[in-house]
């Protein structure tokens, strides 16, 4: 999932601590709510430390039900695709499902790499990947899952996924 939309109002902060504006707080939840809806709530989630991929998955979180506690990654922030390859491979079997929350271009990469397929993810774009694995340790850059569904804020029905 890529983080929501991100506020630039306050101009004088860093990039890593930008806030989400309305919209994303907006959407953030409605993404939650496909989780929950689809029957996908996550059994982990990985975001990275940026304040606005830690708050869309705050929002996901809540509004889906997510039991667990969210693991914060700082390598997910500008370190590219592989880095979120490596957070999946160092996750123990119990987690069959993971969600993990970045930043673009790396979450882009990282889909096309996982199932060949090269898309362009919106803010709070969630696409769900289906893996052809028995262990995270196995996920190579080589092994193509499929793309089973993508969803996106705008193509969501607002009286559907409205929260």
């Amino acid at each position: 999932m890529r983080h929501a939309k991100s506020s630039w109002e306050f101009t004088n902060l860093p990039d890593h601590d930008r806030p989400l504006n309305d919209r994303g707080k907006r959407d953030a939840p409605r993404m939650g709510k496909v989780l929950l809806k689809e029957r996908l709530v996550p059994q982990l989630i990985i975001s990275s430390s940026a304040a606005r991929a830690r708050s869309t998955a705050e929002k996901v979180a809540k509004v889906s039900r997510y039991s667990g506690e969210i693991s914060i990654d700082s390598s997910l922030y500008r370190a590219g695709y592989s880095a979120y390859l490596n957070a999946l491979r160092h996750q123990t079997s119990q987690y069959d499902t993971v969600l993990i929350v970045g930043h673009n271009p790396d979450v882009e990469h990282l889909v096309e790499i996982l199932t060949g397929n090269a898309m362009t993810m919106p803010t709070c774009g969630l696409a769900y990947v289906k893996l052809l694995i028995e262990r995270w340790p196995d996920l190579k850059d080589d092994k193509k899952g499929e793309l089973a569904k993508m969803w996106r804020p705008k193509e969501l029905s607002p009286l559907e996924y409205s929260t």
